[in-house]
């Protein structure tokens, strides 16, 4: 089966700064991918190259067995046309750390306003569409709410949702609780959680390690570019095999236990 993200040695730099170093991993089909590893890893950026928000300097990059951003011909490698980008970058839904809604907009009208406008679907059909998705995530009754009148929590969920109306292939979660309250951060996991239990393909930047280890098929630890180690998630956490991965773990467990 051709793996729902391939990467081979992808890289990536913003002026003298190498950001990603030679990452390769591959993300299956209906698996929970969650990637961990200190601020400035690289982490959002590899993120942000599935979903062609940035572009890579060198290596493959593939979604569903396409390159991201470019096509095939005749032997070379073309860039999309911004028609072509757009229809591909509807295969990954991205859900940021921060929630990036409209403010001037209501829940719905932010779950609704992609496949108007970029699915050309009708506005009932979306409209309809979208209280179903609010209701999924565990915002019955609050479509007409407008991001000032919901919490933090409920903020990610209208994203997830929105990112979800999109139909993708792949969600894409980028720290996605880092913004919020403690006490609120339950909710969006759980969401997340029954998202995964549905058979998506997700991959999620995390830092939350109990997630990652009670949910994700597989975890990676990034730093400094690199993709440091890859495993099961039982093996990951249990008996990590890189040093570094140990002392990132360690750390991170003293932090929590604080």
């Amino acid at each position: 089966m051709i793996p729902a993200v391939l990467a081979r040695d992808v890289r990536k730099s913003f002026g003298a700064v190498d950001v990603l170093r030679g990452v390769s991993l591959d993300v299956k089909v209906g698996e929970v991918f969650g990637i961990i590893g200190p601020s400035g890893s690289g982490k959002s950026t590899f993120l942000r190259c599935i979903n062609s928000l940035e572009t890579i300097d060198s290596g493959d990059l593939y979604v569903n067995g396409e390159f991201v951003g470019h096509r095939l011909r005749d032997g070379r490698l073309h860039e999309l046309s911004d028609r072509e980008l757009s229809a591909q970058r509807m295969r990954t839904g991205m859900v940021f750390q921060r929630f990036n809604l409209f403010a001037h907009m209501s829940a719905l009208d932010n779950v609704a306003l992609g496949p108007i406008i970029v699915r050309k679907m009708p506005r009932g059909e979306a409209e309809a569409e979208g209280r179903s998705l609010l209701d999924r995530v565990g915002l019955e009754g609050l479509y007409n709410r407008y991001p000032a009148q919901l919490s933090g929590g409920q903020q990610q969920r209208v994203a997830i949702a929105r990112a979800m109306a999109m139909r993708p292939d792949i969600l894409l979660f980028d720290e996605p609780t880092s913004a919020l309250d403690p006490e609120l951060v339950d909710d969006v996991l759980e969401t997340m959680k029954q998202l995964a239990g549905e058979g998506r393909t997700m991959i999620v930047v995390t830092h939350e390690l109990s997630f990652a280890r009670d949910v994700c098929d597989r975890v990676a630890f990034m730093d400094q570019g690199l993709l440091i180690e890859c495993a099961a998630a039982a093996e990951f956490f249990g008996a990590p095999r890189m040093q570094r991965t140990r002392d990132f773990l360690q750390r991170l467990n003293a932090t929590t236990r604080a």
